[in-house]
């Protein structure tokens, strides 16, 4: 009996003073359950904003915000970071970022209502309507785009008001809790272009976008490694791959042939490539012959001169081709 006492002891200690916050929750949902319960919430911003977020971060398995300190310049990454709107006449006017992550991002919440004040399913008494919270906005009204525009531009505010030596974050995002949330870039660090992230079809994340894994993925990158999305960064490096695998081709090729003749070789197949892709030739024609090149290696140059076409040579003349012989020789 003894045994069976200190055994539940230890068992009930080892829940409460797990270091695993969702130790004590009497069930742990699934992230879908979240986001459902997410989505059933509506009009209380100061309510949901904290929670949201927190539960976000523990089901993507990211970063947890830390507890803010008196000393505002240690609050790197927090909840209500607080900044100093600097004035003409140089007075201060204090504000709050809802969410801020040094070097990542700025995060501005709002909480819309789930359908317009005027709708009611049943009437109700004048004490009840005192009980409905409205929110900023209905979610898909006028109303609602411009609260949601608005928050973009206290969020860049915000990012001007930060202190100089933390710079412009990369990342603004604006969220409507358990309906959107909206992300915009600047890699440049100057904080005067923050656009549509990754593009003006796909900034716009919804709940259940946030299922996707790649859309998991991206978070993660926007709350840990933020630069690794600059898509400059991403074209430097195809670019150097490029020419590193050009490189070895030409090496490869100079054994046997004269260098000159080698890089105008490679030249005439990088403007064929060029050409493919501005639609002068037909899409995949020159890829497609180089396919076939592997297992029915003839000579390329006859071939070579067919993708181009009567019509694509025309068209090369008129645009930045005057040259017959480089028409002529245009894929070889």
């Amino acid at each position: 009996m003894l045994r069976s006492c200190l055994f539940a002891d230890e068992a009930f200690s080892s829940v409460l003073f797990s270091s695993n916050p969702i130790a004590m929750d009497k069930k742990v949902i699934s992230f879908e359950e979240f986001l459902a319960q997410a989505k059933a919430s509506g009009g209380a911003e100061l309510a949901n904003c904290h929670l949201f977020i927190e539960r976000l971060c523990r089901h993507l398995e990211l970063p947890e915000p830390a507890l803010s300190t008196e000393e505002n310049r240690h609050n790197d990454y927090v909840f209500e970071r607080r900044v100093d709107f600097k004035h003409p006449d140089g007075s201060r006017t204090p504000g709050r970022i809802d969410l801020y992550k040094r070097d990542c991002f700025i995060l501005e919440a709002k909480q819309s209502s789930k359908r317009p004040a005027t709708q009611a399913s049943l009437p109700r008494l004048p004490e009840d309507h005192a009980q409905i919270k409205r929110g900023q906005a209905a979610r898909g009204s006028r109303r609602w785009d411009k609260v949601m525009d608005a928050a973009r531009r206290q969020a860049e505010n915000y990012a001007r008001a930060l202190p100089v030596e933390h710079g412009y974050p990369p990342f603004l995002l604006v969220l409507d809790i358990g309906n959107e949330l909206q992300v915009f870039a600047d890699f440049s660090g100057q904080g005067k272009n923050y656009t549509h992230f990754p593009d003006r079809s796909s900034f716009r994340l919804s709940m259940d976008d946030l299922l996707e894994p790649a859309v998991q993925e991206r978070l993660r990158l926007i709350w840990t490694d933020p630069q690794a999305l600059d898509p400059a960064r991403y074209s430097a490096q195809i670019t150097q791959d490029i020419a590193e695998r050009l490189a070895r081709i030409a090496l490869r090729l100079e054994r046997k042939h004269d260098p000159h003749d080698v890089a105008s070789f490679l030249m005439r197949c990088l403007f064929t490539m060029f050409a493919e892709d501005v639609e002068l030739i037909p899409d995949h024609a020159f890829e497609n012959l180089l396919g076939k090149m592997v297992t029915d290696p003839k000579p390329l140059r006859p071939r070579a001169r067919r993708p181009l076409g009567q019509d694509g040579q025309r068209r090369v003349r008129s645009g930045h081709q005057q040259d017959p012989q480089t028409v002529q020789w245009l894929a070889v």
